[in-house]
């Protein structure tokens, strides 16, 4: 996390699109799988299968399927303007599965040995989102 402050300003928060179908169909309780097979694209399936992953104690699937909703994440994130930096909020629901993928890729890189990995993925969620960063480091 940067202590610095940046005299410009910071750029606008970047908002994720909704993207109702695959959310009702989680909400539905389809199996986070089927979600992801249907809806690649869609962050959250993957942070539930990452966190699922990690709650079961196989931090290598863990890492890989967050792997993979981080890098969808950040594909959304370009689309929607995002630069490389400035805020990513909590507080906006759809920003939410790119940043739960964010904290289970730090969690299972630390569980595996990837200590440049894991601070990187902190701080960089500290970064996008203090509030994020509170709720998901445990």
């Amino acid at each position: 996390m940067s202590d610095h402050v940046n005299l410009l300003g910071e750029p606008p928060a970047t908002l994720l699109p909704a993207q109702v179908a695959a959310e009702e169909l989680v909400a539905s309780g389809t199996a986070p799988v089927d979600v992801a097979a249907k809806y690649p694209a869609f962050s959250l399936a993957w942070a539930m299968l990452a966190e699922a992953a990690l709650d079961g104690g196989r931090p290598v699937e863990a890492y890989a399927y967050a792997r993979t909703g981080y890098h969808r994440g950040l594909d959304a994130l370009r689309r929607s303007g995002w630069k490389g930096h400035g805020p990513v909020p909590w507080s906006h629901e759809p920003n939410r599965g790119f940043l739960r993928c964010l904290a289970a890729l730090a969690t299972a890189a630390g569980i595996i040995g990837e200590t440049d990995e894991e601070q990187r993925c902190w701080s960089f969620l500290a970064d996008s989102s203090k509030e994020a960063y509170a709720e998901l480091k445990n």
